[in-house]
């Protein structure tokens, strides 16, 4: 896994410009494959609805032809005068009625051959109650009283001057999908109806107007206007009522669009469509887009063909590239290992000219910073041994006095082995802050001035501040800067008692993994944490208490130990009022001498 990674983080300009590329490659052949298609696409549907509206115009006329039909007969069985007798006279003796019925066959023989092409059966209905049938009824079975009372008959009645067209489904009556035409028979002199018209054709014959232009696919639909399938190629949707067709169709005739590509009956398809005022429908030609088009472009040659293109511009990418960016990831490389040999490392200089500029550049770089840091560390150590020479020396001369001024009086007053003591602590104090160059000093020898400034701080003051000490011992021989303890006891000293005025203060050390933990702890008066700033700021400003004895402030420890050791150590410092503070130094562990 982290070869993988090395090899990543080394040739990630590579890989990015190789992933780019892909991407654009992949994106310009996809483009340029789906535009080719749609515009195939566009200019096949409208080539195919110019064609296919033809077809449909043709259906039209076959339609037509076969609607002047009807209209003729229909015509001449109204304007037969011995038609209209037989079907409103009233009935007489049987004679009478066989003679009437023998007329009547022989009328309609005459006047119905027209229809004969198309298979076509008569049935007539009078007001009298007389029924007309041809010899053979084999499509509409229905009896005089069952035919009166059928809806197609009341519709026809409601409107007598339009021809019909009326589907019955197949179902128990029906052997077959039958269309029936119905035409009420109107007396010229009373407008009345007299009788109704039946002309029934086979569905089947019916479909044979438009089955020639139907196929799998491309299907023919003979849609009335009250959405009412009469025909169809497809025999399960007729005599259904399809709204939804309905719907695209008339919208279609309306806005004057030439086809309608939509979502119709879970698929994609293509609508074209003709009204028919003389049948009172439409013909409407679906089309499956998906098996047409399909057709007309074979998408897995076109699909495989473009992946055949993208691989090999790959290939070819993928080379190119590689070679135009493998000596700037060389570069990168070693580059990337300066920190594990400092700036004295200079880089190879290989590749191209580019290359070869970045890799002459990068090592006059290197040349100027390692003098520049060279310069920089040399100055760095110059200013802070000169710091701590000069911290050395700021001794608060109002310490001095006030601890000289309290030996007087311990000595007048006959304690001349508390001021001895005293003078020895100061002495020692003085030797190990001011006399000692070095810059860190033993925790051991830490503590020895920690407790000669507590002992002179009591004599001065008394000893209602208790100090305490807990050093594990195996910490003595650390070092740690000179002057980090001491101010903060001295603040514990002046600051944390001010309301309490007495109390103890705690100095702990101990090792926590792999640093040196010092804290310095008291139970005097604490403050809020909010305050902190406001705490420190306070005990930084000169009011006559601020660090006595060297000047050396708690802001100034901080930034001592962020230059020395950096981020991960430091001072940290939480307080909780009325109970007291506690003041946490993080040092790294130091045994040699910091010079």
């Amino acid at each position: 896994m982290n070869k993988w990674f090395e090899r990543f983080k080394y040739n990630g300009l590579f890989i990015k410009m190789f992933f780019i590329m892909v991407i654009s490659i992949v994106l310009v052949a996809v483009t340029t494959t789906w535009t080719t298609i749609n515009m195939s696409e566009r200019l096949f549907m409208d080539t195919f609805s110019i064609t296919n509206s033809k077809i449909i115009n043709q259906i039209n006329e076959n339609l037509e032809s076969f609607h002047y039909s009807i209209v003729v007969a229909a015509n001449n069985v109204s304007q037969s005068g011995a038609i209209r007798e037989f079907l409103m006279e009233t009935e007489g003796n049987s004679l009478e009625v066989l003679s009437a019925h023998y007329r009547m066959n022989e009328l309609m023989q005459r006047i119905v051959p027209v229809l004969d092409m198309y298979d076509i059966e008569v049935f007539v209905t009078g007001i009298n109650g007389r029924i007309y049938a041809g010899s053979d009824r084999s499509l509409l079975k229905f009896t005089g009283e069952e035919i009166k009372q059928h809806a197609m008959t009341m519709k026809t009645v409601k409107n007598p001057q339009r021809v019909h067209y009326n589907v019955l489904p197949r179902d128990e009556k029906m052997n077959e999908n039958v269309i029936v035409i119905t035409k009420a028979l109107i007396d010229r002199n009373t407008g009345l109806a007299y009788g109704v018209l039946y002309l029934s054709i086979s569905e089947k014959n019916f479909s044979e107007f438009f089955d020639s232009y139907a196929n799998i696919g491309n299907e023919v639909v003979v849609l009335h206007q009250d959405g009412t399938v009469l025909s169809s190629d497809n025999k399960l949707w007729i005599g259904q009522k399809d709204e939804e067709l309905l719907y695209y169709v008339e919208n279609l005739e309306k806005q004057e669009k030439e086809y309608y590509d939509v979502k119709l009956k879970g698929k994609q398809q293509i609508v074209l469509a003709k009204y028919l005022p003389t049948l009172d429908a439409h013909i409407v030609n679906i089309i499956d887009k998906k098996i047409a088009i399909g057709k007309l472009t074979d998408m897995d040659a076109i699909v495989l063909t473009v992946l055949l293109i993208v691989l090999v511009a790959l290939i070819i990418l993928f080379f190119t590239s590689r070679q135009l960016t493998l000596s700037l990831s060389r570069l990168v490389k070693q580059i990337s290992n300066i920190s594990k040999f400092g700036f004295a490392y200079k880089v190879a200089v290989s590749g191209n000219y580019e290359t070869k500029q970045l890799g002459q550049a990068f090592n006059h770089m290197l040349g100027e910073l390692q003098e520049h840091v060279n310069q920089l560390m040399e100055t760095q150590k110059q200013q802070r041994n000169a710091e701590l020479e000069a911290l050395q020396g700021q001794i608060n001369p109002h310490f001095l006095y006030n601890t000289l001024a309290s030996i007087k009086f311990m000595v007048q007053q006959g304690g001349k082995e508390k001021a001895l003591d005293t003078i020895n602590a100061l002495i020692s104090l003085l030797q190990n802050i001011v006399g000692n160059a070095n810059e860190t000093i033993s925790l051991s020898q830490e503590l020895v001035n920690t407790k000669n400034y507590v002992m002179i701080n009591q004599a001065r003051y008394g000893e209602k501040i208790k100090m305490n000490y807990f050093v594990m011992p195996d910490c003595l021989g650390y070092h740690l800067p000179k002057l980090i303890v001491q101010p903060f006891i001295e603040n514990a000293f002046f600051h944390a008692f001010s309301n309490k005025g007495e109390g103890n203060i705690y100095f702990m050390a101990a090792v926590d993994g792999d640093s040196l933990v010092c804290e310095i702890a008291d139970d005097g008066d604490g403050f809020e944490v909010a305050a902190l700033d406001q705490q420190q700021l306070a005990l930084e400003k000169n009011d006559g208490r601020r660090q006595l004895f060297t000047g050396i402030g708690v802001q100034n420890v901080q930034d001592r130990l962020q230059l020395l050791y950096g981020e991960p150590y430091g001072v940290t410092i939480t307080s909780k009022l009325g109970e007291g503070t506690k003041v946490k130094i993080c040092l790294p562990l130091i045994k040699d001498e910091m010079q």
